[in-house]
């Protein structure tokens, strides 16, 4: 928060001097700052790189979220074994380190005027306006017993009247907070893939195609196999020859009985 003080103030002991003069001087200043003890805060998030495509980067925070920096400038670098590296330079799979330390700095800064102004109301013995050579009036607090000299004669604030010009000091004290932030980034470069082993065959094995299956054609019925011919038709012959006769007898019969 900033903050202004105004109040007149003695030198050394003196008296401010009051004169009836025909004109306002002009104002001086000083300025001096005070510094307080600085305090520092460090923060520092790591990730991986996980892709890089022009200015724009995606690291995997330590927490596993994933943070998108989009048109990264190329004067942002980072470390790598001494060397300054930018956007165009690192890949995925670095490791990355980026630590920021925040330093606060309070001050006051106390700046001392020496205004003439021309009285333009009293509340005495508490404070006293003037109106500047700015034409402005600013209220200042009179300290207790601020004594003042008017023509040669010290009087108090009571002795004050409208219109009389008085040189006074106008002391402004202004605390301020100074932050300031440096940000240092670290990178590791992922290690190399290992080379392949030496004097190892390499086995390459190929599985045996499936056949596909195929329809296959219904196979004709074997024809039957014919007998050896073994025997004479003799027998066949004899067969028929004793049908005959049977049936020769037969008839003769049947005439002598239809007889």
């Amino acid at each position: 928060m900033t903050s202004r003080i105004f109040r007149l103030t003695i030198v050394a002991g003196a008296v401010l001097s009051v004169a009836s003069l025909p004109a306002l001087a002009q104002v001086q200043s000083s300025e001096t700052v005070e510094h307080g003890t600085p305090t520092h805060q460090v923060k520092v998030e790591r990730g991986e790189i996980v892709y890089v495509s022009g200015n724009d980067v995606v690291i995997k925070m330590e927490d596993g979220s994933l943070r998108n920096f989009n048109n990264v400038p190329d004067s942002t670098t980072v470390t790598v074994d001494g060397q300054q590296l930018n956007v165009h330079q690192i890949k995925p799979g670095m490791k990355v380190e980026k630590q920021t330390i925040t330093t606060t700095t309070p001050r006051v800064v106390t700046k001392v005027e020496t205004v003439t102004g021309k009285v333009w109301q009293v509340s005495p013995p508490n404070s006293v306006i003037l109106t500047l050579d700015d034409g402005t009036n600013q209220r200042f607090k009179i300290p207790p017993g601020q004594k003042f000299n008017i023509n040669g004669t010290q009087t108090d604030a009571f002795g004050l009247k409208k219109g009389m010009v008085v040189s006074a000091q106008r002391v402004t004290e202004v605390p301020e907070m100074v932050v300031t932030e440096q940000v240092k980034r670290t990178g590791v470069m992922p290690p190399p893939p290992p080379p392949p082993k030496q004097d190892v065959p390499i086995l390459i094995t190929t599985a045996a195609p499936t056949p596909a299956p195929t329809q296959q054609a219904a196979e004709p019925a074997a024809a039957p196999a014919k007998l050896p011919k073994t025997a004479s038709e003799l027998p066949l012959i004899g067969l028929l020859g004793a049908l005959f006769s049977g049936l020769a007898l037969a008839a003769i019969a049947i005439r002598k009985f239809a007889n």
